[in-house]
């Protein structure tokens, strides 16, 4: 079956030492990509979830890496936060962290990253409209997860959208079209140079 390759494939070493090498350099250099974007954040004074660059740095992940090596990157980054390190929004780290309002959220991401690698993988990645998608049912998936939680901590109602959604609608389109624009010129000029994008298993 001939499947697309993830950006990461294209120059993933064919020995086998030095691909897993290769691959735990990218799912901890991912998880730190993460971490960084995280601190880039506004808190938000009606919303207990504050508005961070770590959701496109998730979606991309996934994207450039592939459905397990991105998935293993969000589980990395979470395991360094519940480990202490101030890598959460905002600087925080610690159990507490992920059972607060921002935990269902970081769960959320391990699907997004897992589907946005999965249909990255399909090729879906390749063009505009297909990338688009791709990241809008990963985002979909993030938001199940965080407006979820938020709904355990604070009952379900419509406020749950007020704090949880609503406010994050034009940055993650905004993220999205970044992506949408991105990825597929990526490939076009991995084309040029000569990459086929394809392999068979």
């Amino acid at each position: 079956m001939v499947t697309g390759l993830t950006y990461a494939d294209v120059l993933r070493p064919c020995e086998k030492k030095y691909s897993i090498l290769y691959d735990v350099a990218l799912v901890i250099g991912g998880s730190m990509l993460i971490g960084l974007c995280a601190q880039i954040a506004v808190k938000l004074p009606f919303s207990p979830v504050p508005i961070t660059c770590q959701t496109l740095a998730v979606l991309m992940a996934g994207a450039l890496l592939g459905r397990i090596r991105g998935s293993l990157c969000v589980l990395a980054y979470i395991a360094e936060g519940v480990a202490g390190l101030p890598v959460f929004a905002l600087g925080r780290g610690g159990l507490a962290a992920l059972a607060g309002p921002s935990g269902g959220y970081l769960v959320g991401f391990v699907a997004a990253a897992y589907i946005t690698g999965f249909l990255a993988e399909k090729g879906w990645d390749r063009r505009f409209s297909t990338t688009i998608l791709a990241m809008l049912l990963g985002d979909a998936a993030l938001y199940a997860f965080g407006l979820l939680w938020l709904s355990c901590l604070f009952g379900f109602n419509s406020a749950v959208l007020a704090v949880g959604l609503y406010p994050f609608i034009a940055g993650d389109i905004l993220k999205i079209l970044i992506a949408g624009m991105m990825l597929p010129t990526g490939w076009k000029l991995l084309g040029a140079a000569g990459f086929a994008g394809e392999k068979t298993r």
